[in-house]
């Protein structure tokens, strides 16, 4: 189910929070996805924005096409598009968790540490997410200059 931003305060305290471009979607996002859920309270997925994702490279799938598939998985209950920073939605949705792949251990943003710590929000590092997918891309990119 799609969440406006003007609605995350609803879910406050009460979800476990994923967050990411998700493009291109790969199999470590599912299992991502899966532990979350396994945590015991309704997942939200936090979806950045196109731009965000083009910053970073170009952009696969458009965020309403990744909001529609990441919809369709059985582990995830509500899905956000973010138009703003992952700091701003912390701060509206003070889920109960705010879950993260172990890449992140030691390397979360100060201020996502901070939001959380004073919306009582858990961070919890998963080891599920194996691969990024700017190194698929990435990869994809220099097979292709290879083959060029």
């Amino acid at each position: 189910m799609r969440v406006a931003t003007a609605d995350l305060g609803t879910l406050a305290g009460v979800v476990a929070m994923v967050d990411g471009g998700f493009d291109p979607l790969h199999p470590g996002h599912v299992a991502y996805f899966r532990e979350a859920a396994a945590l015991g309270a309704p997942v939200l997925c936090n979806i950045s924005s196109d731009a965000w994702v083009g910053a970073k490279h170009p952009v696969l799938l458009k965020q309403d096409e990744r909001a529609e598939i990441i919809d369709a998985i059985r582990w995830i209950e509500y899905v956000h598009l973010s138009q703003t920073t992952t700091e701003d939605v912390l701060r509206a949705l003070r889920p109960r968790f705010y879950v993260k792949g172990a890449d992140w251990r030691d390397r979360l943003p100060a201020e996502q540490v901070a939001i959380c710590s004073e919306a009582g929000t858990e961070i919890v590092y998963l080891d599920t997410v194996l691969d990024s997918s700017s190194a698929i891309v990435r990869r994809w990119g220099e097979s292709v200059r290879r083959q060029a």
